[in-house]
């Protein structure tokens, strides 16, 4: 099955939105069936100037048809989803309603202390949370890991060229999402190296110890429940799986700082 792990992981194009869910003793919300609404604070009033680029995107060949608004840009987004994913995946994987709105926000986010699961892109990742041992002495289990295992495989399996190649051609819409969001003179992609650069930085913890003061579970470290929503994500999936998603983080970021896609 393809996996939506890689939408998230590239655009995080890739599927990583699925471990944002923090599954413990509840289920988590379903996401929005509207819109997702600007969750940033709104910034000053600002000149109509151009955004200030540090990582400008890549050139590559031009879309095969003009780009949609961003208002209208649910159809094309699906598009190319199930061009990359295949249909089934999408519907079983995606929350495919406003997917440009929901991938910016959470981009956003991911470099931040929490993110929004109603924003989120993708739909969580199966099975429940595992957790082993009582009281102070509380982990995650090793078995939780198993649970990313397939999405995994299926990111390694996905070029990162070709994932960037429709993120640049739908690139637009992604800038225009994020102008919406209150970012007037800022420019997305960067705020999508930004987050990259912020999860490829997390710490390598084993086997973290939890806490659970009320009904979901913290980090008992206070360090580790610190890190930004991002760098939570790779702890929670395991080392081993994290360091893969580490390396195709990479070759994303390399594919997205290079000159022209051919």
């Amino acid at each position: 099955m393809k996996s939506p792990f890689v939408w998230l992981v590239v655009l995080v194009v890739a599927g990583i939105g699925a471990l944002y869910y923090w599954k413990n003793v509840r289920e988590v919300p379903p996401a929005a069936t509207t819109p997702p609404v600007a969750t940033a604070p709104a910034p000053p009033p600002a000149e109509d100037t151009p955004p200030a680029i540090a990582h400008p995107i890549p050139e590559a060949p031009p879309p095969a048809k003009p780009l949609p608004s961003l208002a209208d840009s649910d159809p094309a987004a699906q598009e190319a989803l199930a061009k990359l994913f295949g249909a089934e995946s999408l519907a079983k994987a995606f929350n495919t309603d406003a997917a440009v709105r929901r991938f910016v926000a959470t981009v956003d986010n991911l470099p931040r202390k929490t993110t929004a699961a109603r924003l989120m892109p993708v739909k969580p990742v199966p099975g429940p949370f595992a957790a082993e041992g009582s009281g102070g002495d509380m982990a995650i289990g090793p078995q939780n890991a198993l649970r990313y295992r397939p999405y995994i495989v299926a990111m390694e399996g996905v070029e990162a060229k070709r994932l960037v190649m429709t993120y640049v051609q739908l690139y637009p819409l992604f800038q225009a999402a994020y102008q919406e969001l209150g970012y007037p003179n800022a420019y997305f992609n960067d705020r999508l190296i930004v987050a990259i650069d912020d999860m490829l930085a997390a710490p390598e913890i084993p086997s973290p110890k939890l806490a659970q003061p009320k009904v979901l579970y913290e980090f008992a470290d206070p360090a580790v429940e610190a890190l930004s929503a991002g760098q939570k994500i790779l702890v929670r999936m395991g080392p081993e799986n994290a360091k893969r998603v580490k390396d195709k983080l990479r070759a994303i970021r390399r594919e997205l700082t290079v000159q022209r896609l051919t």
